[in-house]
């Protein structure tokens, strides 16, 4: 059983570690935590990880943002994973930052990562995680406050959550998406 697990966000050093670069970084604490390291391959950086009898291909594409979708079909179609195992892990402005989301589906809400996956696979039908960074910023000013970096106050409840992101995507592949839409949608993360 194989299954593809999407960071989004944008390389280089000025997007390390920035709201929208979450996807990112509860990808890398994945591999991290499952001994895996990544190497540079076409369209992204790419590891491959073996846990309880699955095989996890993780992507974090090299494509920016907006074309993200090129990396999701090229190593769908490189590894012939359906869009049922695949687990994109995307920022969402629309969730406050106590939350995470599971969804077997569901539009891309404007985010230029998912409309470009979207164009590419011709469908919004396959998980996602949804990692609330609320929207806590002055009119005008999203795009500054997406692509900033986090607070002070908010940096120990970002690890929280990157951690519970990773144990999700362990559930998603052991127990499946309901299950892991069951343990996390209600829940409201604090320290």
């Amino acid at each position: 059983m194989k299954y593809l697990v999407v960071g989004l966000g944008n390389i280089g050093d000025e997007y390390a570690h920035t709201r929208h670069n979450i996807g990112f970084d509860v990808v890398n604490a994945f591999v991290q935590k499952h001994g895996g390291s990544f190497t540079t391959s076409r369209l992204a950086y790419v590891a491959e990880v073996k846990w309880k009898g699955k095989a996890f291909v993780c992507i974090c594409p090299t494509t920016y943002m907006n074309l993200s979708g090129k990396a999701v079909k090229y190593w769908m179609d490189k590894e012939k994973i359906s869009t049922d195992r695949i687990l994109v892990i995307v920022d969402d402005i629309a969730l406050p930052l106590s939350k995470l989301r599971v969804r077997p589906g569901g539009s891309d809400a404007g985010h230029n990562g998912l409309k470009s996956i979207f164009e590419l696979l011709g469908t919004h039908e396959y998980p996602k995680l949804r990692f609330g960074i609320g929207n806590d910023y002055p009119k005008g000013l999203q795009a500054e406050f997406v692509l900033g970096k986090w607070r002070t106050e908010e940096v120990p409840l970002v690890k929280l959550k990157i951690e519970k992101a990773v144990e999700i995507i362990e559930i998603f592949a052991t127990q499946g998406i309901t299950t892991a839409m069951n343990k996390v949608n209600n829940q409201e993360f604090s320290l």
